[in-house]
């Protein structure tokens, strides 16, 4: 068959994209603009905060946080994971990752937790947003820099736009997740009682489904995470860019220093997200502890003092017979 012939049945889906793309940057420019303008400054905000102090300030920071969510244990693996990026001259390529993926991780939950609840609330909704969010999670990561580059111009905005449509899928998915796997009778319990909808969702629904929403929230920082490479390949800095430079000069020791960054801050954020989830941390048992003895359960008086409880005597009871000899009194 001839070649030529079957190239004019080609359906031209890469030629619709380019002019939708072309569309939408003549048109909207100024609101990409003013989008690229927000997540600059958000995330040159939180590389200040990260990058600013001296090291030792925020890994104190870090063991501290990990103290009060985890224990002592992770606060010292916390420490000396950060001391080891220090020691291989990371730290700031890590603190500009981790403010990337602070940027990334809070948009994603910011639009993934409400649409999940939209879609847990409409069967409708739940039918729409699953096949985009299959399309989101099987489309190759490097397709989404191919717009977004054209859109936010080199640089960090691109990254993080590529990150947040990666990476919110899974906190949509688990959010309708946890609010449908709600016991429908504490649902019609509350219903019963006169509370609203919006009561119900958030004295009821959401903190029943809060431990499958954390899981999502850690999937979202994990995947967010894992887009730090690709990031680095559009200008985002960080440990991305020097993994890129590690497989341009083939270079192992550079590679491998980048990528073990890479794994600590995983770890790290990680498992404090999954002590969130659970609930079970030690600053929450210490505030249940502090609550307990601000409030004590009352006891009686003379088991207060010291002295054993003396039960109340019994009313004495007459014998039948004493009480057939004793005249009736009127």
């Amino acid at each position: 068959m001839n070649v030529a012939a079957d190239t004019e049945f080609r359906i031209p889906l890469g030629s619709w994209a380019d002019a939708f793309i072309d569309f939408v940057t003549d048109t909207f420019g100024f609101l990409f603009d003013f989008v690229r303008a927000i997540f600059s400054g958000a995330y040159d905000l939180v590389d200040l905060v990260l990058a600013t102090p001296p090291f030792w300030v925020i890994i104190l920071v870090a063991a501290a946080l990990a103290l009060m969510i985890r224990g002592w244990k992770f606060a010292a693996g916390t420490i000396v994971g950060l001391v080891v990026i220090v020691g291989v001259d990371q730290w700031e390529n890590a603190m500009d990752s981790l403010a990337l993926v602070l940027v990334a991780s809070v948009l994603a939950i910011l639009f993934s937790v409400p649409l999940g609840i939209l879609s847990a609330k409409s069967g409708v909704a739940s039918s729409i947003i699953r096949p985009i969010l299959d399309f989101m999670q099987t489309m190759p990561a490097f397709v989404y820099l191919i717009p977004a580059l054209i859109l936010f111009r080199v640089g960090v905005v691109p990254g993080i736009v590529a990150t947040i449509i990666f990476a919110m899928a899974p906190g949509v998915r688990l959010t309708e997740l946890g609010i449908r796997s709600v016991d429908s009778e504490v649902v019609e319990a509350g219903q019963a009682f006169g509370a609203s909808p919006w009561r119900i969702l958030r004295q009821i629904q959401l903190p029943l489904a809060m431990p499958t929403i954390m899981a999502g929230i850690n999937q979202v920082i994990m995947l967010s995470l894992s887009m730090v490479v690709i990031a680095g390949m559009v200008g985002a800095g960080g440990l991305g860019q020097q993994v890129v430079a590690s497989l341009n000069r083939i270079d192992v020791s550079l590679g491998f220093e980048a990528g073990l960054s890479v794994v600590i801050l995983a770890i790290f954020l990680d498992r404090l997200t999954a002590a969130l989830g659970n609930g079970n941390t030690p600053i929450s048992r210490l505030l249940a502890a502090r609550k307990r003895r601000a409030h004590p359960v009352h006891a009686p008086a003379s088991a207060v003092a010291g002295e054993p409880a003396v039960a109340p005597a019994a009313a004495p009871t007459v014998a039948p017979a004493q009480a057939e000899r004793e005249p009736s009194r009127v």
